[in-house]
């Protein structure tokens, strides 16, 4: 009864803790905090069935609808806001261009691999031959 007594004083201020990564998380996950990544890669690993309607509206609205299935989204608070509720559904990796940035014509022949990677499959173009005279 009297720690009962003790937190009712304490208010929203000095009962409540802002989250604030611990140092050692950037070693543990992977990631420099002075450059962070731009995109995730967002792919939903456990079902909504039995979730609270919030839970199940966030991951309509991020497209995460199909399990297993990749979705990338901004590395901004917004975006991260929002994560952070479904964190437990969801699975979060940077994306990762082990190829580098694809150009234009490029585009059609990528992929997103389950590892976060976006990798440019080129494909060989047939060669057009020329007629020789004989």
């Amino acid at each position: 009864m009297a720690a009962a007594a003790g937190r009712a004083g304490l208010g929203h201020a000095a009962g409540w803790k802002v989250f604030q990564p611990r140092p050692g998380d950037h070693e543990k996950y992977g990631g420099d905090p002075e450059q962070p990544h731009k995109i995730h890669v967002v792919t939903r690993i456990k079902s909504v069935v039995g979730r609270p309607y919030w839970e199940k509206k966030i991951i309509h609205d991020l497209g995460l609808d199909k399990a297993h299935r990749p979705r990338l989204h901004k590395n901004i608070p917004s975006v991260n806001a929002r994560l952070k509720i479904v964190k437990h559904l969801i699975r979060i990796q940077p994306l990762k261009l082990p190829y580098g940035l694809p150009t234009e014509e490029e585009m059609s022949d990528t992929f997103l691999t389950s590892r976060g990677e976006l990798v440019i499959k080129r494909y060989l173009r047939p060669v057009e031959q020329k007629e020789m005279k004989s």
